[in-house]
């Protein structure tokens, strides 16, 4: 199993109160309510808690985007990644991931992760997103054209990978009259893809057809298995098997020394659910054109009063209750994943460790207790269950990789 570190890298120093008023703090919500010097701050400890990930002996540390909300401080995930392929030596940096539809030049951000791979010695997993519904509208990119340019953006970045320049490349998003980058990934053909995901459909069929494990992003188990069944199902219509080096789980957990800090921080997760902060008002998140006719449709009902969110989540307690976050002291949380893996069965799993308003001091003895119990309890439960990370696995790095491609394309790991 592979086993990852994440935090959103939240901006908690902000009015809360002021985001509660405003009644979102996605989009909308003045930047007069960032603080520079505490965003200083943060961004050092986050580095802190990354070295530190490393040294307890996490396999990688996961970095994400997102724009204009205080949920989180990473605009541009490649900068993190490429502070980190400097600065360790052993994890492998994994990009979940990029927003491709926000990227009105894809051959340059093949250009920066090649760099990122190379200092790093060959240790990127880049993954792709369509990014959130909001954020298309703070970059102005149109919702309607959001997978098409995915796709697109997609099959440029890999043409420019694996296909030696010069070439042109004229799509219907991207024109390029020249792709020639200097600069290509140490690893071949290219580095591993994964893609994260929460309720799309299009996009676990999407994953599959390329060969690409999916990561699921804190949903419930029924909602995880359904995925991979989906999953499954169109890997074997695509003429590979399925199963655990192919899927992958995030999970918010926080290990604490006692059972009542580790509720208190855990608390903090539900920021991401809006119960702190609001977030994005439901129209902004899924703008017309985004998204799939069905899911549209629930967040407009749920805008407009007919109807309760398609991402409602239940109570914090409801959620400690069915393990949707999992806290405690080392003994409790090592127990709870086991049952959350066996019920699972992924071969990726992402430990959403910290989030909101947890201290410095509460994040690093989080990951510290990780490192300590948590880990090595994991591993055996994860040979125990025969759960093989890709990795382990040597599995293909995709099916379909660049024109004329042969069926199978293995990395050289």
């Amino acid at each position: 199993m592979h086993i990852m570190y994440f935090t959103e890298q939240p901006m908690a120093t902000y009015p809360a109160d002021k985001g509660l008023e405003f009644g979102a703090t996605a989009l909308m919500f003045s930047n007069s309510h960032f603080d520079p010097v505490s965003g200083s701050r943060l961004y050092n400890e986050y580095i802190e808690q990354y070295k530190l990930a490393e040294a307890v002996g996490f396999d990688g540390i996961m970095l994400n985007e997102h724009h204009n909300a205080p949920f989180c401080m990473q605009a541009k995930a490649n900068v993190f990644a490429s502070i980190l392929a400097a600065i360790t030596e052993r994890v492998k940096i994994v990009i979940l991931g990029n927003p491709l539809p926000l990227a009105e030049n894809p051959v340059r951000i093949a250009e920066e992760l090649a760099m990122i791979d190379m200092i790093s010695k060959g240790r990127l997993v880049s993954g792709f997103v369509r990014g959130g519904g909001q954020e298309q509208l703070a970059t102005g990119v149109n919702p309607a054209y959001n997978r098409e340019r995915f796709e697109e953006a997609h099959d440029l970045i890999i043409r420019t990978w694996t296909q030696a320049g010069p070439f042109r490349f004229e799509g219907a998003h991207y024109q390029h009259r020249v792709v020639n980058p200097w600069a290509v990934p140490l690893q071949k053909p290219h580095p591993r893809v994964w893609i994260p995901g929460v309720i799309s459909k299009e996009t676990v069929v999407w994953a599959a057809r390329q060969g690409y494990p999916y990561i699921a992003l804190n949903t419930t188990v029924e909602q995880t298995n359904k995925i991979w069944e989906l999953y499954d199902q169109t890997a074997e219509e695509a003429g590979f098997k399925g199963g655990p080096e192919y899927h992958g789980y995030l999970k918010q957990v926080h290990v604490a020394e006692t059972e009542e800090k580790a509720l208190e921080n855990a608390r903090q997760f539900t920021w991401m659910q809006g119960e702190f902060t609001g977030l994005a008002h439901p129209v902004w998140s899924t703008p017309a054109g985004y998204s799939s006719p069905e899911n549209r449709r629930g967040f407009v009902e749920f805008s407009t009063g007919r109807g309760s969110s398609p991402r409602r989540r239940p109570s914090f307690d409801e959620q400690i209750q069915n393990n949707m976050i999992i806290a405690g002291t080392p003994k409790t949380v090592t127990a709870k994943l086991r049952q959350v893996m066996e019920q699972t069965r992924p071969g990726i799993m992402s430990l959403w460790a910290n989030d909101g308003a947890v201290s410095h001091a509460d994040s690093m003895t989080c990951i510290r207790l990780f490192g300590e119990e948590v880990l090595p309890a994991l591993r055996e439960t994860a040979k125990e269950l025969d759960l093989k990370s890709p990795f382990e696995a040597n599995t293909p790095v995709s099916i379909h990789y660049g024109p004329n491609a042969p069926k199978q394309a293995v990395a050289a790991e």
